[in-house]
């Protein structure tokens, strides 16, 4: 066998080893499972008027989207009475924590935390310009759902800097919320209650983060986006915005 044969087929042979391992490494990839949530959702503590909430809200797929895993760091803003608190604190475990925050101390809420189930929540509740969630970069995932439009831009500004310094490098910064007609900016956020996605992302965007991607589990097209959301409830359009800390 001549020389230049030889050096063709030790050719072909590393071609198809390389193309095994990749092989191996996919099926290795296919076999990772996502998170169950299904505990998280059937926990006893949760009452029906949240249970009931789950099929517009589709926490199972946004969860899964966000990759929100046990052990995990995480925080939920503008947590009213608990919706996302409650499913995240089942999620993480007791390795992880969940800081929810709401701007103003309500003390009927967080009597519910008092429950041992919810031993890993921790109250940081306060003006979100100055929100407290640690600066040290250690939280892997921060989630907003249908609140950012209630902010003014200056404190979302000011609320978006200090996520930034509460995320580790690679951290989610998750904001989900209500679409305004595009190119209406923040007109809709208190007649409507909606906020242009566009400007969601131009001030998150400018307060440091990168958009990683972008979920459709929550969009409607049919919406024709002119209605108040608090009176026609689940007929709307949603945005699920993904961003990540550099």
């Amino acid at each position: 066998m001549g020389k230049h044969a030889r050096i063709r087929i030790y050719t072909l042979l590393g071609i198809l080893s390389m193309s095994f391992v990749a092989a191996g490494s996919t099926a290795e990839r296919s076999q990772e499972k996502s998170p169950d949530y299904t505990a998280a959702l059937t926990n006893s503590e949760r009452p029906d008027t949240e249970r009931a909430l789950d099929a517009a809200r589709k926490p199972s797929e946004v969860l899964t989207f966000y990759n929100v895993k046990q052990g995990d760091k995480v925080a939920d803003i503008w947590a009213a009475r608990g919706y996302y608190t409650a499913i995240l604190s089942q999620v993480v475990g007791p390795q992880g924590v969940v800081y929810s925050a709401n701007p103003n101390a309500r003390p009927e809420f967080a009597e519910r935390w008092k429950n041992p189930i919810y031993a890993n929540v921790r109250i940081v509740d306060g003006p979100f310009d100055k929100i407290g969630l640690p600066q040290d970069g250690s939280l892997d995932f921060v989630i907003i759902h249908l609140n950012y439009h209630d902010l003014t831009p200056e404190v979302r500004i000011a609320m978006n800097k200090r996520i930034l310094g509460a995320l580790k490098p690679s951290g989610i910064y998750a904001v989900v919320d209500h679409s305004a007609k595009d190119g209406t900016g923040n007109e809709a956020a208190t007649t409507l209650h909606r906020i242009d996605k566009a400007l969601v992302i131009k001030e998150v965007t400018g307060s440091g983060f990168t958009l990683a991607k972008e979920g459709n589990m929550l969009r409607k097209p049919e919406d024709t986006r002119d209605f108040n959301v608090n009176k026609e409830r689940n007929k709307d359009d949603r945005f699920v915005l993904a961003f990540q800390k550099p």
